[in-house]
């Protein structure tokens, strides 16, 4: 295959060389910058439908604006690799989500053209409104702008925004990238009003072609006002945006930059809150991905000149374990209902969802609102099993205190992403659910240690009457086959799986395989703690009164965690004995391999052997 070049995106390695460009050169950049994003990501790894779809929006806005002083507020980032690309970094961009490599996401750490650290999705509007507050405020003339997805739509953080700024007496623009996903399909009421605003076609093509003509004629301008919100009652009833207080206009082709680039320096010349609705293809200009935009969005090393991914035979994964238990629950009891915000493919739903539709809810990236609706059925009858990502969780902990525990609700939550996840680093990792859990009435709080043990977790956690947490780690398991048969654990109790001496290390979860070829050497006793609420205080009170001296293992922040319950149980309870706590340090853990971020904070094998000997 000849080696790609790229003889205009050579030159730009920073937006002020692209702003020197005649506009006319602007598609040969999209194409290039397009190509590249293809030749780089199926050779690293990374997100990717996404960023093929905002090329020509990335070119379009570091073109008009006199970035990084002007603000762009990127949603998620999943989109934002064209924006890191034209921003200096695209010679490290075969670096990103690895070890000491470029972020996965926008972050102002590595770049002054990232505005805002983001990751979890629907911040940008908030952010961008208190950007243009404080410009205001400081009397600093700025142009800000939010560029948010239709997926990050669905959640209330970016109504909330919206319901605030028209207040605020500030010029802002949100622009809408509407390619009709986010990571899965996009559901609800909301997706179909766009697909309706779409549908409206004499709609779209007054508004979008005739509005460069009647823009150069005065006193028509005016008419066309009028005759432009006829249509809007006409074919967009009751225009959502418009009653936040924003000025819309859309829907535009996002991927023309003929009429892009006009639209949006018209739109950042007016003043107050406007609203740009643009319309892209997930995927576009690399056909494998426009027709597989949710398998192409995020990537492991591929052929670009494949016409599909490769098929690898994968270990099984502890979401391949919940996907299905799910199933295999379902079959036996029609009362479950599954939830899941927006993360179907993340948690292996798709066989649920096809297998028991009537029994399977997303409610898009609504956190808040999943947790709520567990409980609402969970009082009607329904067993509800909430499947979200540890870091997830954390945007629902008022409804899972309030809503969830204080009514002690029938309801088993199903926490993914547990501890270090990689490659999406500091945003995605699962560092504090245990601490922020445990800490929390009427729950109980179990976690795996094998594949085995999560299917019967999930199980007895099912049973359960009451709150319940399982959770588990992302990635491969250790190899166990699970047992069809479904037993349920006695509910605090763990075991002995090394009786040895003098040191005992006390597992909380998937580090015990680290646990148990550390202790050979040292002949130390290993317990798969199973429970990290409530502990198995009769089981400490054995391993306190025999021991020297004890270690414990969690993949969660070593403050307020399992070892901390612990620590505090043997305190209280007056016993005495040398207690060392292994966890993630008081610090966010960033993006890269894995194995590699482990072993720098000493929380693998080699880790544990370190601190035995430091007790010997």
């Amino acid at each position: 295959m000849e080696q790609a070049t790229y003889p205009l995106l050579d030159t730009l390695d920073t937006p002020d060389k692209l702003r020197r460009l005649d506009s006319d050169k602007l598609s040969e950049v999209a194409d290039e910058l397009r190509q590249y994003l293809i030749n780089t990501i199926s050779q690293c790894g990374g997100h990717f439908a996404a960023g093929l779809g905002t090329v020509e929006l990335t070119i379009a806005l570091h073109y008009l604006l006199n970035t990084p002083e002007d603000r762009i507020v990127w949603d998620v980032g999943h989109q934002a690799y064209p924006h890191k690309v034209l921003t200096g970094r695209r010679h490290e961009l075969s670096s990103i989500r690895q070890t000491d490599g470029l972020s996965p996401f926008p972050d102002p750490k590595e770049s002054p053209y990232d505005t805002f650290a983001v990751g979890h999705s629907s911040t940008s509007i908030g952010a961008a409104l208190g950007m243009a507050v404080a410009a205001k405020q400081r009397g600093i003339d700025r142009k800000v702008v939010a560029v948010i997805g239709d997926g990050a739509m669905s959640a209330g953080m970016a109504f909330e925004a919206m319901n605030h700024a028209s207040s605020c007496d500030v010029d802002m623009l949100v622009i809408l990238n509407d390619n009709e996903m986010s990571i899965s399909e996009n559901v609800g009421a909301l997706n179909n009003y766009f697909a309706r605003i779409f549908s409206g076609k004499t709609y779209a093509s007054i508004k979008g072609g005739g509005k460069k003509v009647l823009n150069k004629m005065p006193g028509v301008s005016e008419f066309a006002h009028r005759v432009e919100e006829h249509l809007k009652g006409m074919v967009v009833p009751g225009t959502l945006f418009e009653e936040l207080g924003f000025n819309y206009i859309g829907p535009v082709d996002g991927h023309d930059l003929d009429a892009l680039i006009p639209t949006i320096d018209n739109m950042l010349q007016l003043k107050g809150c406007q609203f740009l609705h643009i319309g892209t293809r997930k995927g576009k200009g690399y056909a494998p991905a426009e027709e597989d935009p949710i398998g192409y969005h995020g990537v492991a090393t591929f052929d670009p000149t494949a016409s599909s991914l490769p098929k690898k035979v994968a270990a099984v994964t502890y979401s391949n374990i919940f996907g299905q238990w799910l199933c295999d629950m379902a079959a036996e009891e029609p009362r479950l209902a599954a939830i899941t915000p927006a993360m179907r493919e993340g948690s292996d739903m798709v066989a649920f969802s096809r297998q028991f539709p009537e029994q399977y809810f997303d409610v898009a990236i609504a956190e808040q609102h999943a947790v709520t609706l567990a409980g609402g059925m969970a009082i009607d009858g329904l067993k509800p099993v909430v499947a979200i990502y540890s870091t997830f969780l954390q945007r629902g902990y008022d409804q899972l205190v309030h809503d969830i525990c204080l009514q002690n609700l029938d309801v088993l939550f199903a926490i993914d992403r547990a501890g270090i996840v990689g490659g999406d680093g500091a945003t995605h990792n699962g560092a504090f659910d245990l601490s922020y859990l445990r800490c929390i009435p009427n729950i109980i709080i179990m976690a795996p240690s094998d594949e085995n043990e999560c299917r019967q977790m999930l199980y007895t956690g099912y049973h359960y009457v009451g709150p319940a947490a399982v959770r588990y780690p992302r990635g491969a398991g250790t190899g166990v086959t699970p047992d069809k048969t479904m037993t349920q654990l006695e509910i605090g109790k763990g075991r002995i799986v090394r009786q040895g001496e003098k040191i005992a290390l006390l597992s909380f979860g998937h580090l015990l395989p680290d646990a148990l070829v550390a202790a050979e050497d040292y002949n130390a006793t290993v317990v798969d703690m199973r429970f990290v609420k409530p502990l198995d205080k009769e089981l400490i009170d054995q391993i306190a009164s025999s021991h020297d001296a004890i270690i414990t293992l969690e993949e969660n922040s070593i403050h307020g965690g399992a070892g901390s319950a612990v620590n505090e149980y043997l305190l209280n309870s007056g016993q005495l004995i040398t207690v060392r706590n292994m966890g993630l340090p008081d610090r966010y853990i960033e993006h890269g391999n894995s194995l590699d971020l482990k072993a720098r904070i000493d929380l693998n094998e080699q880790g544990i052997r370190a601190t035995i000997e430091s007790l010997a």
